[in-house]
């Protein structure tokens, strides 16, 4: 993995591309806004590489979908189903690599998480029409995917600090794709585009941030129903 000045080049060149996809997220050419869409994500991949054991496999491959997400979405209304699907697969490799840390249920974790892809459901659905199935099975997938990184509060084989990265990138994704939601499907929210874009870079960064140390595989993972 990068080291010392290569991660620094990479940072400078990350947030330069999130600064300039910002500033012209609302006037800027197309190609232009493509570029600079796609180098954060481009350059956290570049800082993973070569992932070193199966969490950290999954969680590049999330990544990756992630870009593929992005770039899809610029491609105009015609892009968005494509889109919400690359976006939908990389949630199911963050699932997947936090599987591969713990598969203890978690029942009392996962009520939160049950409540708010029911009520998400039933604001969205009056305003899905043809949407209504894949928006549907992406809010699922999405609050999985946040119940599995709750589930590795306590676990072995990440470190409390890793723990805690993979949780906060799961709430942030989850408030990223919210907003964007309530945007799109409910009513206007001006000037919320920033947010969703702030909101999602930092929740990416922080699953980055959580496959970064070599770790021992999963103790918990022996018992599905362990605590």
């Amino acid at each position: 993995m990068l080291t010392g000045v290569g991660t620094r080049i990479l940072a400078g060149v990350g947030v330069a591309g999130a600064v300039g996809f910002l500033l012209v997220l609302d006037t800027g050419r197309p190609e232009l806004r493509l570029v600079t869409k796609a180098l954060p994500m481009l350059c956290l991949l570049l800082w993973q590489w070569p992932p070193r054991e199966r969490y950290a496999w999954w969680v590049f491959a999330g990544l990756g979908l992630s870009l593929s997400g992005d770039v899809l979405l610029e491609g105009g209304p015609g892009m968005f189903l494509p889109g919400l699907g690359a976006f939908l697969l990389a949630h199911v490799s963050y699932i997947a690599a936090y599987l591969t840390v713990t598969r203890g249920l978690q029942a009392v974790r996962a009520l939160p998480f049950l409540l708010l892809a029911m009520s998400a459901s039933v604001l969205l659905w009056p305003s899905l029409g043809a949407m209504a199935l894949p928006v549907t099975a992406y809010v699922v997938v999405i609050c999985t995917m946040s119940w599995r990184a709750t589930a590795l509060l306590g676990a072995s084989g990440l470190s409390h600090f890793e723990q805690r990265a993979a949780f906060a990138g799961a709430l942030l994704f989850a408030a990223s794709d919210g907003l964007l939601a309530i945007k799109l499907f409910v009513r206007p929210l001006p000037g919320a585009s920033y947010a969703i874009m702030l909101l999602y870079w930092a929740a990416q960064l922080s699953i980055a941030l959580s496959a970064r140390g070599p770790r021992t595989e999963s103790v918990s993972a022996a018992h599905p129903l362990a605590s």
